[in-house]
C-alpha cells in the first residue's frame, strides 16, 4: 500500500501473471479481445462506429512501451527475460534497462522492482510510519481480511460500491490503461481487470508484502479470465516509472492520506496522465463539523509531523492540491469522513 521515496502506498511490481516482459514492452492486444469489448459497447450504445474507432486508437497507443526509468523518465528495454512467465511460474530473473542511464531493474518471484533505490545493497533511508506500517507482513495479511472493512465506520461505502462510483468518473477512458496506485492487496486491481473495461491494469505499491498478497489473491481469482492484462510493480509514488502523457487513468483507493507528500504524488500523476486522462481517489477528510473542534487542527498537524500521514485534508485543500498540480474539473462525492474525488488532465 505504500509507495516510497516520498511516497507511501505505491510500489510498482510487475506481476508476471502470464505476461511476458516482451509482451509488456510492446503491448499487443488480440483481435478477439478487441471484438469482445466492442460488442459490449454495441449492446450498450448505438454509436458502435464511434466506440470502435475510440477503442482502436487506444489499442494502437498501448502498443507502445509506456514503462520508463523512474530516474530519468526514458523508456526501458528488455535485457534478459523468461519467455514463459506466468502466475504458476513467474518471470523471475527478468531484467529491464534504461536506454539513457543504463540502470537495470529486476523481477523476483512476484513482481518487478521499479523503485528508485531498487538494487541497492548498502544504502537505506528511514521512511515515515505511514509507509512502514503497510510493509509489515501482518498488516499486509490483515488488510483485506478485516482492516479495510473497518473503513465503513468512516463512511466508506465498501470496495464494490466504491468501484461502481469510480467507473462513473472513468467512463470517458474505458478501453484504455489504468494505474491502481497504492493498490495494497489488489482488491480494486482485480475489480478493474474483471470488468474487462481496461486494456491494461498496472497495480502499484511500495510494500513488498502487499504485492505478495496481491499476487496470491490474483492467483486465486477464478473470475478473472485474462490475467495477462495485469502488471504488478513496486515503485515510488513520487517517481512513477511511466512515460509522460502515457496513462489514461489513475485510481488511488484510500491511499492519498498515506502519501508523505501528496503534492509530489499528484504532480507525478498529472505528469503521466495523457490529455483528458482522469485521476480518481478516495481518502478521509477533515471538514464540515470537524472544522469547529478547536484542538483538532493542531492535533492533525502533529500527527502529520510524526507519522508522515496526511489524514483529514479538507475538500478545499484537495481541490487546491489538484489545481496546483495541473488538473482541472475537480468534483467529489462525500459521506461522513469519506470523500471520492476526481480531476482531469486538460486537453490540448
Amino acid at each position: 500500500m505504500l509507495m516510497t521515496v516520498v511516497s507511501s502506498r505505491l510500489s510498482l511490481a510487475i506481476l508476471p501473471i502470464g505476461l511476458s516482459v516482451s509482451r509488456l514492452l510492446s503491448v499487443k492486444y488480440s483481435p478477439q479481445r478487441l471484438t469482445v469489448y466492442v460488442s459490449r459497447s454495441v449492446r450498450a450504445s448505438s454509436a458502435s462506429v464511434e466506440t470502435k474507432s475510440r477503442v482502436d486508437s487506444v489499442v494502437e497507443r498501448e502498443k507502445k512501451n509506456i514503462l520508463a526509468c523512474p530516474i530519468c523518465y526514458n523508456s526501458l528495454s528488455e535485457v534478459t527475460s523468461h519467455p514463459h512467465g506466468s502466475v504458476e511460474s513467474p518471470a523471475s530473473g527478468t531484467r529491464l534497462q534504461c536506454s539513457t542511464c543504463k540502470k537495470s531493474y529486476s523481477a523476483n518471484e512476484t513482481h518487478l522492482d521499479l523503485a528508485v533505490a531498487s538494487g541497492t545493497k548498502h544504502y537505506t533511508e528511514p521512511l515515515p510510519l505511514s509507509i512502514e506500517l503497510f510493509r509489515n507482513p501482518l498488516v499486509s495479511f490483515l488488510y483485506e481480511r478485516g482492516w479495510r472493512q473497518n473503513f465503513i465506520w468512516g463512511g466508506f461505502p465498501g470496495p464494490e460500491k466504491e468501484f461502481e462510483m469510480a467507473k462513473e468518473y472513468l467512463k470517458h477512458v474505458l478501453g484504455g490503461n489504468i494505474i491502481d496506485a497504492s493498490c495494497g492487496s489488489g482488491m480494486f486491481s482485480r475489480l478493474f481487470a474483471k470488468s474487462e473495461h481496461f486494456a491494461m491494469v498496472y497495480a502499484l505499491d511500495y510494500s513488498e508484502n502487499m504485492l505478495r498478497q496481491c499476487y496470491d489473491f490474483l492467483k486465486q481469482e477464478a473470475n478473472l479470465i485474462d490475467k495477462k492484462i495485469i502488471v504488478l510493480a513496486r515503485a515510488d509514488i513520487a517517481r512513477l516509472p511511466f512515460l509522460s502523457g502515457s496513462v489514461d487513468a489513475v485510481h488511488a483507493g484510500a491511499a492519498l492520506h498515506c502519501w508523505p507528500s501528496p503534492s509530489s504524488a499528484v504532480a507525478e500523476i498529472s505528469r503521466v496522465l495523457r490529455p483528458g486522462g482522469v485521476f480518481v481517489a478516495t481518502t478521509f477528510i477533515y471538514d464540515g463539523f470537524f472544522r469547529f473542534i478547536p484542538f483538532l487542527k493542531d492535533l492533525r498537524q502533529e500527527v502529520m509531523r510524526y507519522s508522515g500521514s496526511h489524514m483529514f485534508l479538507s475538500e478545499r485543500e484537495l481541490e487546491d492540491l489538484c489545481k496546483s498540480c495541473g488538473l482541472i474539473g475537480f468534483t467529489c462525492v462525500r459521506n461522513g469522513l469519506f470523500i471520492m474525488l476526481s480531476a482531469t488532465k486538460p486537453t490540448r
